[in-house]
């Protein structure tokens, strides 16, 4: 039996001895949907690098360790830990998740609107929530990625936020999920349903942090609805460990005059794999995506992400900026898919990427598949070093070469947060920046 029979194994046992113990397994339509999801991972098993969307992302590390879906405790865990994590600045909602399990301790809640729901998964699973059966489930392509099946098969827990018609939820969600160290690498498994209805407005946001450098595994799937007229923005945070693998899914739908927009920024983890998958069902939608990636030494960072204009009269936007260091290596694909209806589309894609090593590769591939005739749609990717005109510039300034390198090193990251609406979000990941590019000084220390 070869490695990756073995791993699959792994996981196929471990359901069938803890499946009694998942949220909703009183409720048919749950368990019919775990069985299903759970055939097609037995069918599917893990990608290759001979499937086409991962030919530049090898999952065999994750193969080849065993690891364990996480026990539910707190590992000891308190509020006073989380405190670099959170904002002090930000009237939120705090929804907080151990290894990939609700924490109400660690968590905060503030009132809501009338019938808005904002919640851990499991509990709104067990609750029987009357919308569960409509959304769960039913956009993450189970049929196609294992990791989605292999996911959707457990349905363990997440964060559950639900905006009924015309309701405006004013502060922001902040979804965090901690890893800690274990006695042996664990496997967390975060599902997330976000279900914005008509004219309702949403913000969120997604952090996936470690407060040890310990190697585990987080498979990760977010499913996000946006009724008409409704608007979601959605922040995606990770600051992992160096040993930890990441596998995480964003699935987007999108109706009538809807607004999405989402940034997305990795800074840590050993082999990370972003995808986001926008799929516009009716006219005049809106999404933007802006995308931040940072690596060095061996990290592998993966974003793809595909955008299906499926309905007239929508418009796009995708920036994503990467830098690379010593032999790190980065992939992005953005593919873009105008159907033969959706006339009138508007839709534009940039990739920029700095590679600051000879070692460092990055490969990039925007796509543009157009079937229609009365489009608009342009995409450009661009892999370059540092300007030596401008490093001269600070160099005859009296700034070192060092000190030149970290300061436009910075300057090319930072454009993707200027672009970020939230200021104490902005803050927050320029300091996380600032700790990796600048070594922890700012650039008026620097200059």
């Amino acid at each position: 039996m070869n490695a990756s029979l073995e791993t699959k194994d792994i996981y196929l046992d471990a359901h069938a001895h803890g499946a009694k113990d998942l949220a909703g397994h009183q409720w048919p339509w749950v368990e019919q949907t775990r069985r299903r999801a759970l055939a097609q991972f037995a069918e599917q098993g893990f990608p290759t690098t001979r499937d086409e969307e991962w030919r530049y992302t090898n999952v065999t590390p994750i193969q080849r360790n065993a690891f364990h879906p996480a026990p539910k405790d707190l590992a000891g865990l308190t509020l006073e830990r989380l405190k670099p994590f959170v904002f002090p600045d930000l009237p939120c909602h705090r929804l907080v998740f151990v290894n990939g399990h609700f924490a109400p301790q660690l968590s905060k809640l503030c009132k809501l609107p009338a019938g808005a729901i904002v919640s851990s998964l499991a509990g709104a699973i067990d609750r029987g929530a009357a919308f569960l059966q409509h959304h769960l489930a039913q956009y993450a392509p189970t049929d196609r990625y294992g990791f989605a099946a292999l996911n959707t098969a457990f349905l363990v827990d997440g964060a559950c936020v639900y905006l009924p018609r015309d309701v405006i939820l004013t502060d922001p969600v902040h979804v965090l999920f901690v890893s800690t160290r274990r006695n042996e690498p664990v496997l967390a498994q975060p599902r997330n349903l976000f279900v914005a209805e008509a004219n309702s407005r949403m913000v969120l946001i997604e952090s996936y942090i470690s407060l040890d450098d310990t190697r585990y595994f987080t498979n990760a799937i977010s499913e996000i609805v946006a009724a008409e007229n409704a608007a979601v923005e959605h922040y995606k945070l990770g600051q992992e460990s160096a040993e930890a693998y990441h596998i995480g899914g964003i699935y987007v739908h999108q109706h009538a005059n809807s607004r999405f927009v989402s940034h997305n920024v990795t800074i840590d983890g050993a082999l990370v794999r972003n995808d986001i998958d926008v799929l516009f069902e009716a006219e005049g939608s809106e999404c933007i995506l802006n995308g931040l990636y940072v690596a060095s030494n061996r990290q592998h960072i993966d974003n793809h992400t595909r955008l299906d204009h499926a309905r007239p009269r929508c418009s796009s936007r995708e920036f994503y900026k990467g830098v690379l260091d010593g032999r790190a290596r980065a992939v992005f694909n953005g593919r873009i898919i105008v159907r033969q209806d959706a006339q009138l589309t508007d839709a534009r894609q940039e990739n920029k990427n700095l590679l600051l090593s000879r070692d460092a590769e990055v490969d990039t591939k925007p796509q543009l598949e157009i079937y229609a005739d009365d489009v608009k749609c342009s995409h450009g990717a661009t892999v370059g070093q540092l300007d030596d005109d401008a490093l001269y510039y600070l160099r005859s300034r009296g700034i070192d070469a060092a000190t030149a390198r970290h300061v436009l090193t910075y300057a090319f990251a930072k454009d993707v947060l200027n672009r970020m609406t939230l200021e104490p979000i902005r803050s927050y990941v320029e300091n996380m920046l600032t700790m990796r590019l600048l070594q922890g000084q700012t650039i008026e220390k620097l200059a």
